[in-house]
């Protein structure tokens, strides 16, 4: 097979099918090559305790970006690009991101300093300002997506985590605190209940309670209409972080059942209802008879 074939030739340029065979061989081979490189690092990462998969993931998103840009300058050297233009063609390009392509050029760049700072990494348990909350399951070029507890996947621009307020759940370490509020009738045993209490919090499988640093506790936090208010605080570890419903209600299930088992009364608001007759109005009804 002849590959000297003019496909396209214009103004003295020409391509053959030859160096189209090159282009698309080279594009193939940084696609596979980068793949091959982020799937390595992820392995390896996970054979070896030591390093953090998250960042295994940040390194691998870099050098795919890497390999891509080396795998499109080197198209273009093939197709015959004139990099004295290169000046000219950037400066269509600014015109370009000025006018249209601002808000994606603000997103890559926001996504390589998420991948560069390594404050959000995949695996981490994130809630945004506007209210989105879930787990990273991927930073990409122009959007992160955020798997959410309902397991519904969000695709969030990568400028929303640099310009708006990020908590970051897991971000240094994996074990989050809850805190699960509830209340007991005035005259209870108060040491006795906290003991209780405590005792079934430890109880529920996702609870930490290492002491001194991850205690379980139980907390007075005020004087309420018809109950003392308290306040049990419980570290739970990562997994339970990314399901904050079925954390809560967990906890409260166990509390709940821990003071019936044991007869503390768990009390609710109550009103008195007086209900007074007025004497002129009955008169005045009596004079119409």
């Amino acid at each position: 097979m002849n590959f000297d074939i003019n496909l396209i030739s214009f103004e003295g340029y020409t391509l053959t099918l030859f160096t189209l065979s090159k282009i698309i061989a080279v594009m193939i081979a940084g696609y596979l090559i980068s793949r091959g490189t982020q799937r390595s690092l992820l392995r390896f990462a996970k054979d070896n305790r030591r390093i953090d998969q998250r960042a295994a993931y940040s390194v691998g998103r870099i050098l795919h970006y890497i390999i891509i840009i080396l795998s499109l300058i080197i198209c273009l050297s093939l197709a015959g690009f004139n990099f004295t233009k290169l000046a000219i063609v950037a400066g269509a390009l600014s015109v370009g991101i000025g006018f249209g392509l601002q808000g994606i050029a603000n997103n890559f760049i926001s996504g390589v300093i998420m991948l560069f700072e390594r404050n959000i990494n995949v695996g981490d348990v994130v809630e945004l300002q506007s209210g989105t909350f879930g787990t990273i399951k991927e930073i990409n070029v122009r959007s992160t997506l955020v798997n959410t507890p309902d397991n519904m996947d969000v695709l969030v621009p990568n400028s929303e985590f640099l310009s708006g307020q990020v908590t970051n759940w897991t971000l240094r370490e994996g074990l989050v605190r809850f805190r699960i509020p509830f209340g007991v009738a005035y005259g209870t045993d108060k040491d006795k209940m906290r003991d209780i209490v405590i005792a079934a919090a430890n109880e529920v499988e996702t609870t930490v309670n290492i002491e001194p640093r991850y205690p379980t506790r139980v907390f007075m936090t005020g004087f309420g209409d018809s109950s003392l208010d308290f306040v049990l605080v419980v570290w739970v570890i990562h997994e339970a972080a990314q399901k904050p419903t079925r954390t809560k209600s967990a906890y409260f299930w166990a509390v709940e059942s821990a003071l019936t088992q044991h007869g503390f009364e768990i009390p609710f608001p109550q009103r008195d209802l007086h209900v007074r007759s007025d004497s002129r109005s009955q008169h005045n009804d009596r004079d119409l008879d």
